[in-house]
């Protein structure tokens, strides 16, 4: 009887780990760029809750035309007075949020309050540090981790009167 060969000989080994090595060296770079992207999709997800927010309170600002609420924010939260006033600061689910010309403040009792950027309310600067976000003001948004934060970020600038609040364009080249 003739017996018969079991396995796989050098050359095939060898064979098969060198396609194993250029398709890693080939499919590795497009993996390297995952965490960028990811916090280019944050510094986006970021940049359309504040404008939501800015719209949402813009909205509620309007149909309650300055006229100051009656009963007290939910467990007072946010900027005193505690009763909004629809003027300097309007009552939302969360609690208070200060306004400039109808639409949310450039501070973290203002934009960051209502968009909702951090998990408390009110946001604090460390709040705002501890979620991966730069900054200790409402009116820059940057997104932590990558090589220069300062360079992945956007701004949100309050309103001025008969104008809506401005938000400049994502800046990426440090994600």
């Amino acid at each position: 009887m003739r017996k018969t060969q079991a396995g796989f000989t050098l050359i095939e080994l060898v064979v098969v780990i060198t396609i194993l090595g250029i398709l890693a060296a080939v499919a590795l770079p497009r993996f390297t760029n995952l965490q960028r992207d990811a916090r280019i999709a944050k510094l986006n997800a970021a940049r359309g809750a504040v404008q939501a927010a800015a719209a949402l309170v813009h909205g509620t600002v309007q149909a309650r035309g300055g006229v100051a609420d009656a009963a007290a924010c939910p467990a007072n939260f946010g900027p005193a007075p505690a009763t909004a006033n629809n003027t300097t600061n309007v009552c939302t689910e969360s609690g208070r949020v200060a306004i400039v010309n109808q639409y949310p403040a450039a501070t973290l009792p203002g934009i960051v309050d209502a968009s909702g950027l951090v998990a408390i309310f009110p946001a604090t600067a460390g709040a705002l540090t501890a979620d991966g976000y730069g900054g200790t003001t409402g009116a820059i948004i940057r997104v932590g981790g990558g090589p220069i934060p300062a360079q992945c970020q956007f701004t949100y600038t309050a309103a001025v009167a008969n104008a809506a609040p401005v938000l400049t364009a994502n800046v990426t080249t440090g994600c």
